[in-house]
C-alpha cells in the first residue's frame, strides 16, 4: 500500500503537529489587544508587536508549504544521484522518529531491494507534543520493528544504506546521536552510507521558523557527531535553502 499525500499535508501537519504553539500565539495576541486597550500604547508599538506574531505565526507554513509541497521533496528525485543501486541484494534500512512518511516512497522508488524499517521513538525520552501527536496518526510500513538508540538489530557490515529522513534531530542528546550514529556506521557495509536530511540551525530556517529553529542542530554539530561516530567522507548538499542532504559515506 502506497502512503497518498494530500493537498497540503505539510502545512496541515504542521498546524496539526504543533497547534499548542498556534493556540498559544492567538492567546497571546489577544491578551496584548487588550492590554492595548486599557493602557493605551501608541499604534506603532501594537503594530510592531502586532506583526512579529504574526510573523512567527504565518512564516513557518509559508516555508513548510514550499519545501513539503511543492518542492518535489516526496517524489525523491534528488535521490538519484545519491543511491543507484536496486537489486535483490540491495539491503535498505529506513530509520524514524515515530513519524513515518517515507518508508512506502523509498520501497516504490526500490521496489526491487531488500527494505527493512525500524522505530526509535522512546515515550520516555522523546516527550514532545509534536511528534506524540505526529505518532498517532503515522501509516507504520509492515514488519516496523521498534528499537533503541543504543542497538539496531542487524549484523555488522550488513546494510548498503541507511536512510534517516527528517527523523535523527529527535535525539537531543549529542552523545546518543553519537553512539546511534556509531551503531548506524557498524551495520553499514564497506562503501555503504546514511543518507540524512534535516533542516539546520542557520539563518535561512530562523527567517522561516525564528525561535522555532533552537529545534534543530547546526551543521557544526552535524559534522562534529559524525565526525567522532567515524564516518570520515561526508558532503551536504542543499535541497531547497531551508534542508540539509549529508551524504556520509563509509571508505573499505
Amino acid at each position: 500500500m502506497e502512503l497518498k499525500r494530500k493537498q497540503f499535508q505539510g502545512v496541515l501537519n504542521i498546524l496539526s503537529f504543533n497547534r499548542h504553539f498556534y493556540i498559544y500565539g492567538i492567546i497571546a495576541l489577544v491578551l496584548i489587544f487588550v492590554i492595548w486597550h486599557i493602557t493605551q500604547w501608541p499604534n506603532y508599538i501594537l503594530w510592531v508587536i502586532f506583526s512579529a506574531f504574526l510573523y512567527g505565526l504565518i512564516m513557518p507554513l509559508i516555508v513548510s508549504a514550499y519545501v513539503y509541497d511543492f518542492s518535489g521533496y516526496y517524489e525523491f528525485k534528488w535521490l538519484n544521484k545519491l543511491v543507484k543501486i536496486d537489486s535483490k541484494h540491495t539491503k535498505l534500512v529506513n530509520i524514524n522518529a515515530g513519524f513515518d512518511e517515507t518508508s512506502y516512497i523509498i520501497k516504490k522508488h526500490f521496489p526491487l531491494s531488500n527494505l527493512k524499517v525500524f522505530d526509535f521513538y522512546s515515550p520516555i525520552h522523546h516527550t514532545e507534543p509534536a511528534i506524540v501527536r505526529a505518532r498517532k496518526v503515522s501509516q507504520i510500513y509492515p514488519n516496523t520493528e521498534q528499537i533503541t538508540t543504543n542497538h539496531i538489530p542487524l549484523k555488522d557490515n550488513s546494510v548498503d544504506v541507511i536512510f534517516l529522513l527528517s527523523a535523527i534531530h529527535e535525539i537531543r542528546s549529542h552523545k546518543e546521536k553519537v553512539q546511534f550514529l556509531k551503531e548506524c556506521h557498524r551495520v553499514c557495509k564497506d562503501n555503504g552510507k546514511i543518507i540524512i536530511v534535516e533542516h539546520l540551525r542557520d539563518l535561512p530556517n530562523f527567517l522561516a521558523f525564528t525561535l522555532g529553529v533552537t529545534h534543530f542542530f547546526s551543521k557544526k554539530t552535524w559534522l562534529n557527531a559524525l565526525n567522532n561516530a567515524g564516518f570520515s567522507t561526508v558532503s551536504e548538499t542543499k535541497f531547497t535553502p531551508y534542508m540539509s542532504i549529508f551524504n556520509c559515506q563509509i571508505n573499505s
